[in-house]
């Protein structure tokens, strides 16, 4: 399930940046709800959000290696709670999303815009739920074991 879920992220990512690149040029925004969303290609050479501007290099290694670092814990860990499961497919598939940007071009396309704020993908979207779910999902472990906790 953690590396169908990857899949389709990468998926998903690939063909929404591509609509965006294709169709729109670097800092062209069309209102989809005027004030609240809209659709802005950013070329970000920084981390999720527009953190770290100017630093995608650094991210190479550190997405190798959290890649890498995940698939020998699916292999080495067999069958995993479905939770564990959904939060390490999408950080996976965010991270070999972007991944194949930052290597590919040298920054990473953005495009979702909420105006409050910074333009983030797919990718971004999936990490930051993934990241979430391991939080909720290590916290209610954390309480089962220790419920005064």
């Amino acid at each position: 399930m953690t590396l169908s879920l990857a899949l389709a992220i990468v998926a998903l990512d690939r063909l929404t940046k591509w609509l965006a690149l294709e169709s729109m040029v670097q800092g062209q925004s069309l209102k989809i709800i005027p004030n609240i969303f809209h659709i802005t290609l950013v070329l970000n050479k920084g981390a999720a959000f527009g953190l770290f501007k100017d630093k995608s290099p650094f991210f190479i290694p550190f997405s190798i290696i959290f890649i890498i670092a995940v698939i020998i814990y699916i292999l080495v860990k067999g069958p995993i709670d479905p939770l564990l499961s959904s939060s390490l497919g999408l950080m996976l598939g965010g991270s070999a999303g972007n991944l194949v940007d930052r290597i590919r071009f040298g920054y990473v396309i953005d495009f979702l815009d909420f105006r409050i704020w910074p333009v983030f993908n797919v990718a971004d979207s999936a990490i930051t739920v993934g990241a979430l779910i391991l939080a909720i999902n290590i916290f209610r472990q954390k309480k089962s074991k220790y419920p005064n906790v």
